[in-house]
């Protein structure tokens, strides 16, 4: 299984997710854990996990519904991010479903690494 985790090393509140990837790469080995750029080209696969930073959540949450998760239209390329992708590709037929373990910037790696194990768990079965 391929777990796709985005996030930016440079900017602190972006990097959660990487900073605690070597961690969840040691608890989970049966897992492929992908380092991903949104903005680059969304991997093929019928049934995509990430894990991302979302700035506006208070705690970690599965998101399986991508409808709901994007609900505001593009109006330039600079709209254009992953939510908009995902929900193109799923459009285009490219994807069947989308989970994302979205993270909140604010959370403690400890208490981010606990809450993320318990919804892989749940967005693997």
């Amino acid at each position: 299984m391929n777990i796709y985790v985005c996030g930016n090393p440079l900017v602190k509140e972006d990097s959660l997710p990487l900073r605690i990837l070597p961690v969840l790469q040691k608890k989970f080995p049966l897992i492929n854990f992908i380092e991903f750029e949104p903005t680059e080209d969304l991997p093929v696969e019928e049934n995509l996990v990430i894990i991302d930073t979302i700035i506006n959540v208070k705690d970690v949450m599965l998101i399986d519904n991508i409808d709901k998760f994007v609900e505001t239209k593009a109006l330039s390329l600079h709209d254009f991010d992953l939510g908009l992708n995902l929900k193109l590709a799923k459009k285009l037929g490219q994807i069947k479903s989308v989970k994302i373990i979205g993270v909140p910037p604010g959370l403690g790696e400890v208490e981010a690494l606990r809450k993320i194990s318990e919804s892989l768990r749940v967005a693997s079965s």
